[in-house]
């Protein structure tokens, strides 16, 4: 990506980039503050199977979720904007990684959504059958691998569309080498948490993916937004 965005996507793409940016810091501060009460990760007071008296930790352990939705949508939009402006030689790489986006994306939605619209109702009302196999309560349930699963995803897109910033300016070598290191990482981290749990790793592999996937989707879309500054200027 070494020539000037297209005019039409700048004021869009510097709306996305400060949007994505806002929305990661925010579900990343939140979650931080607001761990669920289960696992390898949990001090003291941990719940456990079959986790049905989880009810009362709503809403309190679900608000990260809310903003993460948000997120989860706008970093397809991000992608959707790097492919817009990729050159016409790059575009097989920005495709690919639109690709990846929109389908960790959905699948990362859909396990969000159905924790907040499926699993507290049902608490709420005491309809608890199957409630321990879909909550992020269950260190090892489907909530948390479908988070491992998509947010191996996202790494895998943002690798894909890190070929499109090497070269030209220092600013955009930065946000290719950020975006190629994400992917790597997360693999790193399933390899050694794997090796030293087994398939008892539970969380652990859940928390590392997000942290780089957050992490990437904070300081990336600022300096984007930076150049997408530039040119506007």
């Amino acid at each position: 990506m070494t020539t000037k965005p297209a005019a039409q996507n700048e004021r869009f793409g510097l709306f996305v980039a400060l949007c994505t940016a806002g929305l990661a810091l925010i579900s990343f501060g939140i979650g931080i503050f607001t761990p669920p009460l289960s696992g390898p990760f949990c001090p003291a007071g941990c719940y456990e199977y079959p986790y049905h008296d989880i009810a009362s930790r709503f809403p309190r352990d679900y608000l990260w979720m809310y903003p993460a939705l948000l997120l989860t949508a706008s970093y397809m939009a991000l992608m959707a904007v790097l492919h817009s402006m990729a050159e016409s030689q790059m575009k097989v790489y920005s495709l690919t990684g639109l690709v990846f986006s929109v389908s960790a994306g959905t699948l990362l939605l859909m396990n969000l959504f159905v924790q907040v619209s499926v699993v507290q109702p049902s608490l709420l009302k005491g309809e608890t059958e199957g409630i321990a196999l879909l909550t992020q309560f269950n260190p090892h349930g489907l909530f948390i691998v479908l988070e491992e699963l998509g947010y191996l995803l996202m790494g895998l897109s943002f690798f894909c569309v890190a070929p499109l910033f090497f070269g030209a300016s220092r600013l955009q070598r930065s946000i290719g080498i950020i975006f190629a290191l994400a992917f790597p990482l997360m693999l790193l981290a399933l390899a050694l948490i794997s090796l030293q749990h087994g398939l008892d790793r539970e969380y652990r592999f859940e928390v590392a993916a997000i942290s780089i996937a957050w992490t990437v989707l904070i300081i990336n879309p600022i300096l984007l937004a930076r150049w997408l500054k530039r040119s506007l200027k």
